[in-house]
């Protein structure tokens, strides 16, 4: 007998595709950004935008594991998303209560204020979503 490979349950049906979407356009802004950032002004506002580059990297990884699908990738999703709202809550009240710390904005600060707060609204509904396909396969 051969051993019959699964593939993965996919992550991306209906809602979920608007995550990756969502998640694909903050790849692009908050990786670009901080690129342009760092080669031209990282004298300017290094921890800002460091903190947006690993912002840009956090979005890539949950990026790919929507896309990759199945339960390990839905648990790392998870666990990368929780640590993204951290990131959010921690960076956007870091800016409120020491601005001068950043003199130059980070894709978290405010809590995403300029981002239209997509990126605290964004690992919210994530989860929520990851959750539920959770519960969905009965896992």
């Amino acid at each position: 007998m051969t051993a019959v490979q699964e593939k993965p349950a996919r992550l991306i049906g209906g809602p979920g595709m608007l995550l990756v979407w969502f998640y694909g356009v903050m790849v692009v802004g908050a990786v670009s950004r901080s690129a342009y950032q760092i080669s031209t002004e990282f004298d300017r506002a290094p921890l800002a935008y460091s903190l947006s580059a690993v912002a840009g990297v956090v979005y890539g990884f949950i990026t790919y594991t929507l896309v990759r699908g199945g339960e390990t990738a839905r648990r790392a999703a998870l666990v990368c998303c929780a640590a993204e709202l951290a990131g959010v809550l921690i960076v956007g009240t870091w800016t409120l209560v020491e601005p001068s710390a950043f003199p130059d904005a980070t894709v978290w600060s405010k809590y995403g204020m300029g981002y239209v707060f997509i990126p605290v609204l964004l690992p919210l509904s994530a989860m929520y979503w990851l959750r539920k396909a959770s519960v969905r396969r009965g896992a």
